[in-house]
């Protein structure tokens, strides 16, 4: 079997490269900004030559590091994470009209990032890069010479040899139990790679799962994955003694109060009188505002409008003045156990965020369960070292919130390598109500 190579860039503490690894790419060369994840990515790597640091200043050495080592072998694949909190959550047209009017907003210069990432793969040229980031990638401008592009078509401009596939992708529709979407972008010079876009105009695998399970597996569940871990509770019992990830950040006795009274799959905006059992207070909704911006209720009711009690939604205390708490219907959420999570994001332990309240106890999710539901098994990924130092918690959180699930990458290495064996059977939709089957072979 000839080795396949790879290099990542922007790789954090390397849960992507969970899925390189298992793939059979030897990963060269990775490089991170910051040191504590270069230091968690080489506990789990130390194979992998480690370039710590900006990636402006380190470009050279990436591409020198990666030429010496790659050495006569061609490089097969880099990955490519950049971050994404500079990106727009406008839509194009308005960003180019804005720009037209001399308008143009601020740029964040993370999203420049994307150029010396550029510079790299056109020096290393390998077969394949496969770019993950928010949706709004898509809609982000970077300048270049004065010029506005954005940055799938500055890709294109600076890789014209390369096919670029830009696709939106629900990693729940790959067996991910978490409903995180994101946009892949494919770009390669490989040829069978390129034959079979051209002949089925994508690069992505048909998805495996969908919500209602019609002719596909059904989206794997919460309670598929973590149902039967060991009861943790917010106040009573705050970490396993057994396994050192399985542990939860405290509650304060009002959220305490807030989250024991939220039922599944409703928000705490939204609990009800437990003094009279009223069940007609009124809800909190949230709406689009007259600049499309989606803004929450603020006059949604704290107090009973049949007793008069306190209710158990979130609120803040000013100068002995109770008030609703800032929020949309999705904070202080409790999951379902019959549907995936939402996305893992940073802010995971936290019961405020994103509907990450356990679905039956009275918490956030543990560390270990948002490694379970990102497909991270025990196995494949430490994060405390041979001398028993546990990576700290705030590092644990955002190397979750900032990566791809390993099983969705692994499953697009899987379908790439089929590809390049032509063993293959793809379904293309057509316009008609009826799909037919296509092979390569």
């Amino acid at each position: 079997m000839n080795k396949k190579f790879a290099i990542s860039l922007f790789s954090s503490s390397g849960i992507g490269d969970i899925a390189l690894k298992k793939s059979k790419y030897n990963v060269l060369v990775a490089n991170e900004l910051l040191e504590d994840r270069s230091k968690l990515y080489k506990l789990n790597f130390p194979e992998t030559e480690m370039i710590t640091g900006d990636i402006w200043i380190k470009k050279e050495e990436i591409i020198k590091t990666t030429k010496k080592l790659v050495r006569n072998n061609k490089l097969d694949l880099a990955l490519v994470s950049p971050p994404c909190q500079g990106m727009s959550k406008n839509g194009r047209g308005k960003l180019l009209s804005e720009i037209k009017a001399g308008r143009r907003p601020k740029e964040d210069p993370r999203n420049a990032l994307i150029i010396p990432a550029i510079e790299i793969i056109s020096s290393l040229k390998p077969e394949t890069i496969v770019f993950e980031n928010v949706i709004e990638m898509k809609n982000t401008l970077i300048s270049i010479k004065k010029k506005a592009l954005l940055i799938t078509d500055y890709i294109k401009e600076k890789l014209p040899e390369y096919i670029v596939d830009v696709n939106e992708v629900n990693f729940a529709d790959y067996g991910v139990p978490q409903n995180r979407k994101r946009l892949i972008t494919i770009v390669t010079k490989n040829k069978k790679l390129i034959n079979f876009y051209n002949k089925f105009g994508t690069l992505i695998p048909e998805t495996t799962h969908s919500k209602q399970g019609k002719d596909k597996k059904k989206w794997i569940s919460v309670k598929d994955k973590i149902f039967g871990l060991e009861k943790l509770d917010g106040k009573l019992k705050l970490r396993s003694e057994n396994d050192p990830l399985h542990k939860i950040v405290k509650l304060d006795d009002r959220k305490y109060w807030w989250v024991s009274n939220t039922p599944s799959n409703e928000s705490a905006f939204n609990n009800q009188c437990i003094n009279c059992n009223y069940k007609e207070n009124l809800r909190h909704t949230s709406k689009k505002n007259s600049s499309g911006v989606n803004t929450s209720s603020k006059n949604t009711p704290i107090y009973c409008s049949k007793c008069k009690s306190l209710l158990p939604r979130p609120t803040t205390i000013k100068n002995n003045i109770v008030k609703l708490m800032k929020g949309f219907t999705s904070a202080y959420k409790r999951m379902s156990w019959s549907e995936p999570a939402s996305t893992i994001t940073r802010n995971f332990p936290y019961v405020c965020s994103d509907n990450k309240i356990h679905p039956q106890q009275h918490r956030a999710l543990s560390y270990r369960e948002a490694c379970i539901l990102h497909t991270i098994e025990k196995q494949d990924f430490k994060f405390i070292d041979d001398s028993k130092n546990q990576t700290n918690d705030v590092l644990i959180r955002d190397t979750l919130g900032e990566s791809i699930p390993p099983k969705f990458l692994e499953t697009l290495l899987e379908f790439f390598e089929k590809i390049e064996k032509k063993k293959i059977t793809f379904k293309i939709p057509k316009q008609q109500k009826f799909l037919f089957t296509q092979s390569l072979n």
